[in-house]
Formats: structure tokens, C-alpha cells, sequence
């Protein structure tokens, strides 16, 4: 069975966690100040969509396409990337709340986050490859096994990364925020 098409729309304020979202494939759609929270959306596909201020917190994303959207002032704490569906996931996420989140295990080359708070969000077994963090709070955000090539941290604070149980070749970093890279040897810096 077909998901419907729906191209072009705008959903403002519509309370998805009482008025189930159509099984769809939504294109070039806008949705402002929607609430998702708690909502089933799993099974649809998000192609080049606008989410701005919506709150997509413990969301069901279970097989759901997100390629190509924008997340703008958006709460998307608790959601499972792990779930969605992997082929051809990108967004990028600008001044969202993604604590607690986890991207276990996917490949977020090449996204971008920007002014975000992942606080306890899990990265284990993520390839995070040229991914850029502008300006991201890490508080702790669980780094194991993860791929950090070419990653960009310059700008970002609060991680603890281990060099010794994740790839980090040419990631970078600032001598302000690299000292997340020694934590585990309980130095002093000063």
C-alpha cells in the first residue's frame, strides 16, 4: 500500500499527540509550533520539511525518512534515531533540544547541528564522519565507538571523548575545549 502524497502544506499548531498524523510522504511541507510529543509518526517519510518550534519529544520514528529537513527552536528530547529508517537520513538542527536522544549505531554524515543541547544523548557506535557541531552542549553525552572523523567540535563544550575507544583522526578541536579529550586521566590543566 501507497503512502499518500502531501506536497506544499503548512501545519501550524496542529496538536499531532490528539489528532493522528496522516500515513504520508510529505514534501517541501512546513510545520510551525506543532506538538509531536508522544505522537505515532513512524512509517512516514519527511522530505525537504521545515519544523520550527515544534516539540517532537518521545516521538514515535520507527521506520520514518527524514532527508534533507530543518529542525529550527525544536524540543526533540528521547527520540531513537536508531529506529528511523537509515536510507538517505539528513537534517540539519539548529537551536533544538535533543537531550537524551540516541543515535546508537547511525551514520549522521554530513549533518549539522548548530546551537543545540544533546545533553545525555548516545552516541555509541555512530558515525559522526565530518559532521559539524557549532556551538553544542555536551553534558554528558555518551561517546563509545563512535567514528569522529573530521568531526568539528571547535565551538562545542561539555564532551568527554576518550581518544583510546573512539576514532578521532583530524577531528578538531580548540585548546579551550580539548581538555574533554583528558578527562579520563584526571589531570590539571590550567
Amino acid at each position: 500500500m501507497m503512502n499518500e502524497l502531501i506536497e506544499d502544506a503548512q501545519f501550524s499548531a496542529v496538536d499531532f499527540a490528539l489528532e493522528k498524523i496522516k500515513k504520508g510522504d510529505y514534501e517541501c511541507c512546513s510545520f510551525i509550533n506543532c506538538n509531536f510529543s508522544n505522537a505515532d509518526i513512524s512509517n512516514c517519510m519527511f522530505i525537504d520539511c521545515d519544523f520550527v518550534d515544534c516539540d517532537l519529544s518521545s516521538a514515535n520514528i520507527t521506520h520514518t525518512m527524514f532527508k534533507e529537513d530543518r529542525f529550527s527552536n525544536c524540543k526533540m528530547m528521547g527520540l531513537h534515531f536508531q529506529k528511523c529508517n537509515s536510507l538517505f537520513f539528513s537534517a540539519h538542527f539548529t537551536n533544538c533540544v535533543l537531550d537524551f536522544s540516541s543515535f546508537v549505531g547511525r551514520s549522521l554524515e554530513p549533518l549539522k547541528f548548530s546551537k543545540c543541547s544533546l545533553k545525555g544523548a548516545d552516541f555509541t557506535e555512530a558515525s559522526l564522519e565530518k559532521v559539524v557541531f557549532d556551538d553544542c552542549n555536551f553534558e554528558q553525552t555518551i561517546f563509545d565507538d563512535t567514528v569522529l572523523k573530521e568531526t568539528d567540535f571547535r565551538t562545542s563544550f561539555n564532551f568527554i571523548i576518550d581518544p583510546e575507544s573512539n576514532v578521532i583522526n583530524k577531528a578538531m578541536f580548540t585548546k579551550e575545549n580539548v581538555s574533554g579529550l583528558l578527562k579520563k586521566y584526571n589531570i590539571v590543566i590550567e
